[in-house]
């Protein structure tokens, strides 16, 4: 009687699992068919004919991807861990092995771009991120055009400097560069895509016509870099001009200068895309990193890790690295792999929350991204480099702003370069909710401590630094609900913890 019911189970079970596959399938394809409808009446409202070419060609680029999004869905696509291994020695090169015999006459092929379509909420700031004010009255933007102002100048080359602006930021940058107008430097901008927001619950796109709310679009991520820099001609007019060699990186990054070692490492190895990587350190556990997978070479980032895998891809001892997003591309390699249609880069669903039209509530939706990291498997001799922590120095929060900003690193042509008398890591520094806006951290500490033998900091809760403060090995300051604290004037903390309530009397 046992053995019967197990059967009948077993043969229910395969038949709901084959209803189910076919369930999915209906699914997806009707999911797709309204998707496409609704795209085409989407274009129809774009009056311009050659503005509706232009939006017909990202709107295909965006079908394309949700489509793919579906398929990954239905088939429940994911990666085999069992095939995941930490990439060989050929797959990441250490940076110290490169030869020292650094050429400038690869400068001429070169071309730097900077990831700009990001803005400054998330560090309370309206406008783009690059705006943001990093050391001694210049941003992220202006450090840069110094970099490479100084390059030309030093070399007698044309680098020239791009900006992949996002729809958010295009109206200000523009504005912004032309301050740089006189300056030994060219500037070219262009746009990645701009993409519908889809509804989680329907599939379907958020915006029902061109002049929707800004809310009802999104930038799809920096892997939109390839077919966007085609789309705009940028990619043509480089090359036309003899340019074979981008230099990617995040405009965030203080770290991510030219660098002569890596450059003539790629020209002579003949590699089409490298990726530098970095020691992964505590803080750093959720970041991308390179790995084997079936012998090709591999990014894998957090979100593709099946949830029991979670703790092993943090591992530092499996995955030594994560990538920095410095990334260097042949953009010949660039052009074939576009052209041919050949790029599938892993989609990284990102689920969000926004108010439309009069709706009382907030609607969840999706939007599909895509990392710039992920095409390493598309391109020829592709490899990493694993770069000292020194070309990783990111402005992420305002904890970030206080190491760059201190007198660990002094300023140099547009670079940041580390104090002589620092020895070690940079110091670890985590400042609570009331430093998390710019404005409130610049209020709150106006003038920077000096740090340079500092391990770790830690300042949560209502507290005010003073002028001259100098803060040594590890200094904890922890501000009750309620209650003040202020760090007078010249104050030297060295291994401290500070909590209560504390308004110290100048002597």
């Amino acid at each position: 009687m046992a053995s019967t019911n197990g059967n009948a189970s077993s043969e229910r079970k395969h038949a709901k699992s084959q209803s189910t596959f076919q369930f999915e399938n209906t699914s997806t394809a009707i999911a797709a068919s309204q998707m496409r409808n609704s795209l085409n009446k989407l274009a129809d409202t774009v009056p311009d004919p050659k503005m509706r070419k232009q939006f017909e060609t990202q709107m295909d680029a965006f079908f394309s991807l949700f489509r793919r999004y579906l398929t990954d869905k239905a088939k429940g696509t994911a990666v085999d861990w069992d095939r995941i291994q930490p990439p060989n020695p050929e797959q990441v090169i250490c940076y110290d092995d490169l030869p020292d015999s650094v050429t400038t006459e690869f400068l001429s092929k070169l071309v730097v771009l900077k990831l700009n379509g990001g803005l400054g909420t998330s560090m309370g700031c309206v406008g783009p991120k690059s705006v943001i004010e990093v050391r001694e009255g210049q941003s992220f933007l202006d450090l840069s055009v110094r970099q490479i102002e100084y390059l030309n100048r030093k070399y007698d080359v044309n680098v020239p400097f791009v900006l992949m602006n996002s729809f958010n930021t295009d109206d200000d940058t523009q504005s912004i560069i032309k301050k740089y107008e006189g300056h030994n430097i060219e500037i070219i901008t262009f746009n990645q895509s701009q993409f519908p927001r889809v509804y989680k619950d329907s599939l379907l796109p958020v915006p029902k016509d061109i002049n929707a709310p800004i809310d009802s679009w999104y930038p799809p991520g920096h892997g939109d870099l390839f077919e966007s820099l085609e789309n705009s001609g940028v990619l043509d007019e480089l090359i036309s001009r003899g340019k074979e060699i981008l230099f990617v990186s995040n405009a965030d990054n203080l770290g991510a200068v030219v660098d002569f070692k890596i450059l003539s490492h790629m020209v002579e190895s003949k590699s089409e895309y490298i990726m530098e990587l970095t020691d992964k350190t505590r803080a750093d556990v959720k970041g991308g990193t390179i790995i084997d997978y079936d012998g090709s070479v591999r990014l894998l980032e957090i979100a593709q890790v099946p949830k029991d895998h979670t703790e092993d891809f943090k591992s530092l001892k499996k995955f030594k690295y994560f990538n920095t997003n410095n990334i260097w591309i042949s953009l010949n390699a660039m052009k074939r792999i576009v052209e041919n249609n050949e790029l599938q880069l892993e989609i990284i669903p990102n689920s969000k929350t926004i108010s439309v039209g009069k709706a009382e509530s907030d609607i969840s939706v999706l939007q599909l991204e895509t990392a710039v990291g992920a095409a390493i498997r598309h391109f020829k001799s592709a490899h990493g480099v694993n770069v000292p922590r020194r070309r990783f120095l990111p402005v992420k929060t305002c904890s970030d702003l206080l190491l760059v900003k201190s007198d660990l690193y002094s300023l140099a042509h547009g670079s940041l370069e580390v104090s002589p008398g620092r020895f070690g890591p940079a110091p670890l520094i985590k400042l609570g909710g009331h430093f998390k806006k710019v404005s409130d951290f610049q209020k709150r500490i106006p003038h920077m401590p000096k740090i340079v033998e500092l391990d770790h900091l830690t300042i949560t809760g209502n507290v005010n630094l003073g002028k001259g403060v100098v803060l040594k090995g590890t200094v904890i300051i922890v501000c009750s609900d309620g209650q003040k604290i202020d760090i007078p004037n010249g104050s030297i903390l060295e291994n401290v913890v500070i909590t209560g309530n504390l308004s110290i009397l100048e002597h």
